[in-house]
């Protein structure tokens, strides 16, 4: 099965001190090895910011 599970974490929040915001999602791991990083909304900053994923 080449799909896998990953969660992804906001990288912003933890340097001001807030709660971090984490989504999952699926990655093909054949096509693309290297970390996830992707622009989400994160309700507790209430913007759009930088989630890499996290193991």
């Amino acid at each position: 099965m080449p799909r896998e599970i990953v969660t992804i974490e906001c990288s912003e929040s933890r340097k001001e001190g807030k709660t971090p915001s984490r989504y999952t999602t699926t990655r093909n791991k054949k096509l693309q090895t290297e970390k996830l990083e992707l622009k989400k909304y994160n309700p507790f900053l209430r913007r759009h910011t930088l989630h890499r994923e996290i193991k």
